[in-house]
C-alpha cells in the first residue's frame, strides 16, 4: 500500500527567483493595472495606495526590510528541500497551474493529469526571453533548466488517480505529451512545475504525476469546494494503490497576491492547521482572483494530508511588499508529516 509521508506548499512567484533590489521592475506594471483584485473587489494602484494608507507599508518596503524577507525566503525553500530529501520519496505528486504557458486560450481545461511516461522542460529562448516585461525574464531563467532536460512520470499511478478522480465525478483533461504553444519554440512545463524541480529538486526529478488547475482564467475555474473534493480523492486514490510507494504531495503556488492579504492569508493558514474543510470550501470565489487564485493548488494538498491525519507546520510565512499600494507577494512555506515522523 502506497504511504503518504510528506506533503508540502510553497510560494512560487517570481520575487522569490530575483534579488530583492530589482523588486520594483514590476511596480511599473502594478502602477498600469486598473483593475487589482482585493478582498472581493477591483481597485486602481492609487486607489489601493489610499485604501491601505494606515498599515504603514511602506515601512515593510524599504531596501534592508526586502532583503531581510528574502533571506527568510531561501532559508525556507532550504528547509522544504531538507524535508523532501529526507522523505526519499518513490514518487512525488505536484499540484501547479498553467499561465497561458501550455494552454492558449482556445482551449483551457478546468483539470489536467498528465498520463505519459516523462514531461520535458526547455531554457528559456531568447526569442521568449526579449518579449518578456521588466521583472519577469530574471524569474523565468532561473527556474528553467540550463538545457532540455526530460522528467521522468509514474505513469501507472497518474492513471489510478485519474480513475479514481473520474469515480468520484471530477472531469479529467489528459494528455501523453506536453502541450505547446507560441512560435518562439518550445517552452516545457509551466513555472508552476519548473519551481519546484529547480528549487526544490534541483533538477534532480524523480517519477511524478503532475497535476494542473485552471486557477486564473474564467469561466472554468474549479470552485474551492471542488478543490477540496479533489484533495479528498486524491487522499483516497493514494491509499488504495496496491504497491508501496512513499508519496509526496507538493503544492505550488500562492499565497495572496498581486496584492497581499495578510489576515485572508492567515485564515487560511489557521483553517488548514485546523483541517477545517468546512471553512476551505466556502472561502468566496471573489477571493480567489488574479494570484491569490493559485491558493487552489494548495486546497488539494491540505485536504488530503488532513485526511491522512498529518500534522502540519508552518516553516515560514513572508509577505514580500514591493509598493505602498501592498502589491507584492505573500509567501508561504508549510510541511505536513505522519505524526510519528521526527
Amino acid at each position: 500500500m502506497a504511504e503518504l509521508v510528506l506533503a508540502i506548499g510553497t510560494s512560487h512567484g517570481p520575487m522569490l527567483s530575483t534579488p530583492p533590489d530589482k523588486w520594483d521592475l514590476r511596480v511599473r506594471a502594478d502602477r498600469a493595472d486598473p483593475a487589482h483584485p482585493f478582498r472581493g473587489s477591483t481597485y486602481s494602484f492609487d486607489q489601493l495606495v489610499a485604501l491601505r494608507a494606515g498599515e504603514n507599508l511602506a515601512e515593510r518596503n524599504t531596501p534592508d526590510e526586502r532583503r531581510a524577507r528574502a533571506d527568510r525566503c531561501a532559508a525556507a525553500l532550504d528547509e522544504l528541500k531538507r524535508r523532501l530529501d529526507a522523505a526519499k520519496p518513490d514518487v512525488v505528486v505536484i499540484v501547479g497551474n498553467d499561465q497561458r504557458e501550455v494552454f492558449g486560450p482556445a482551449i483551457t481545461p478546468a483539470l489536467w493529469v498528465f498520463g505519459g511516461e516523462s514531461v520535458f522542460d526547455e531554457p528559456v529562448s531568447a526569442e521568449r526571453l526579449a518579449k518578456m516585461p521588466p521583472g519577469i525574464s530574471i524569474s523565468s531563467v532561473a527556474i528553467k533548466p540550463s538545457e532540455h532536460a526530460v522528467y521522468p512520470v509514474h505513469a501507472p499511478l497518474a492513471r489510478h488517480l485519474i480513475e479514481a478522480f473520474v469515480d468520484g465525478g471530477h472531469d479529467v483533461t489528459v494528455s501523453t505529451e506536453v502541450p505547446q504553444r507560441g512560435s518562439d519554440g518550445p517552452t516545457g512545463m509551466p513555472h508552476a512545475f519548473g519551481f519546484v524541480y529547480q528549487r526544490l529538486m534541483a533538477g534532480q526529478v524523480p517519477p511524478h504525476v503532475p497535476i494542473m488547475l485552471n486557477t486564473f482564467y474564467p469561466p472554468n475555474q474549479p470552485r474551492a469546494t471542488r478543490c477540496v473534493d479533489l484533495g479528498l480523492a486524491l487522499r483516497k486514490a493514494i491509499a488504495t494503490w496496491p504497491e508501496d510507494l512513499r508519496v509526496v504531495l507538493i503544492a505550488s503556488g500562492g499565497l495572496s497576491h498581486f496584492v497581499i492579504d495578510e489576515a485572508f492569508d492567515h485564515a487560511l493558514i489557521d483553517a488548514a492547521r485546523a483541517n477545517d474543510l468546512a471553512w476551505l470550501r466556502s472561502i468566496d470565489e471573489a477571493l480567489l482572483q488574479s494570484g491569490t487564485s493559485e491558493v487552489k493548488n494548495w486546497l488539494p494538498v491540505m485536504a488530503a494530508a488532513g485526511a491522512a491525519g498529518m500534522a502540519m507546520q508552518v516553516i515560514d510565512y513572508v509577505p514580500c511588499y514591493r509598493s505602498e499600494a501592498g502589491t507584492g507577494n505573500a509567501m508561504g512555506f508549510v510541511v505536513w508529516q505522519p505524526p510519528s515522523a521526527p
